[in-house]
């Protein structure tokens, strides 16, 4: 198995891949949309310039502290193997290449490069590059890695067993952590007052939902293993947020995503309260623990909140709506941006049950 050190890369200012953006900063006489690709291309089998192509959208004073999560979840990419060239995992790499693509292209568009955004993923970045704040980077950067997760569906199947168990976990986990931001009621209950600290990207509260080296496994592929005696291993804190705050949560979890992100289809990722996007339905029993039950009882008593359970129904409207989806070929476009959108499938997601998720507010 190959291994990379992640620690012997040299500083973030100075790591390969950050000239991407300077040698694309000249006259915007390419379309936003070629240019972007040919910069991820550029990188796309160096894992190192992958991480400084990341590094390098943040450049700029008023954005730079934003950049700390999603480097530490790179960073755990690189370290554990999936965005090697030779070896990797095609899926990991291709969700990686969706979240570098649309940064780096709403990056081109707001220097005043031609063309709009070529998916609905873009125009959250240019929204936050033009007025940055905590809430914008994570409907921006959700927004990426959805769409990533949505478009490459077709290569979980090559994935083994395990990988796919955790691609439903790392979902999980950055839907909470923006739920945690935007909706702290419905992420932590009575402990809501601690929402934005923990979720706050530039803090390393943050850390503890989006880096995800305490969650997910330092190697790729992973050892033939049983599912039961991975998760017997997982750190004992992780193991209480995840069971005793998160899972509790995730139709909920789901439904308020769906509704934030305007991806209809999210919430069918979620079938009776069970993340199926690759983990399958059958094997639901992995997201249900007989380990430390004192402890997660007493999150989940800390964290309860009657509030939690009103958007189970929009959950439900959402997955109507994601299987009409699902079952329409035909797409128009929306009048926003050239957005693609079935026929029939209604009016935006924004304008679905907003007065119910506003008493979550």
């Amino acid at each position: 198995m190959i291994t990379v050190d992640v620690s012997s890369y040299c500083p973030i200012a100075t790591v390969p891949g950050r000239d991407m953006f300077e040698l694309h900063s000249g006259p915007m006489t390419t379309g936003a949309e070629q240019r972007a690709g040919e910069m991820v291309a550029a990188v796309r089998d160096d894992p190192a310039r992958r991480l400084g192509l990341a590094a390098a959208f943040y450049e700029r004073p008023d954005i730079r502290s934003y950049r700390r999560a999603e480097v530490a979840f790179m960073k755990w990419q690189i370290r554990c193997g999936v965005l090697r060239a030779d070896g990797g995992s095609p899926w990991w790499r291709a969700v990686n290449e969706s979240l570098l693509r649309d940064a780096a292209e709403a990056d081109l568009l707001f220097r005043g490069s031609t063309g709009a955004g070529s998916n609905r993923s873009v125009d959250p970045w240019l929204a936050f590059l033009r007025a940055p704040g905590p809430e914008r980077w994570y409907r921006a950067h959700n927004s990426s890695i959805v769409g990533g997760y949505l478009r490459h569906r077709d290569l979980v199947a090559g994935e083994g067993s395990l990988e796919r168990f955790f691609m439903d976990v790392a979902l999980l986990r950055v839907l909470y952590a923006h739920c945690l931001l935007v909706r702290p009621k419905l992420a932590l209950g009575r402990l809501a007052v601690f929402g934005r600290l923990l979720g706050d990207p530039r803090r390393r509260g943050a850390d503890l939902f989006l880096s995800l080296k305490d969650v997910l496994p330092d190697a790729y592929p992973l050892e033939n293993v049983g599912i039961d005696k991975v998760l017997a291993a997982e750190n004992y804190l992780s193991r209480i947020v995840d069971y005793g705050v998160i899972v509790p949560r995730i139709p909920q979890l789901y439904a308020h995503a769906a509704e934030d992100l305007g991806e209809p289809e999210l919430a069918g990722l979620c079938r009776d309260e069970f993340p199926v996007y690759a983990w399958p339905y059958e094997e639901r029993h992995v997201w249900r623990t007989a380990e430390s039950p004192f402890a997660i009882a007493l999150a989940r008593t800390m964290t309860r909140s009657d509030l939690a359970r009103l958007p189970t129904q929009i959950s439900h409207d959402y997955q109507l709506r994601s299987r009409t989806i699902a079952s329409s070929d035909r797409v128009m476009c929306d009048a926003q941006g050239g957005r693609t959108r079935p026929v029939g499938a209604g009016p935006p997601p924004a304008d679905l049950s907003d007065r119910r998720l506003q008493l979550l507010l």
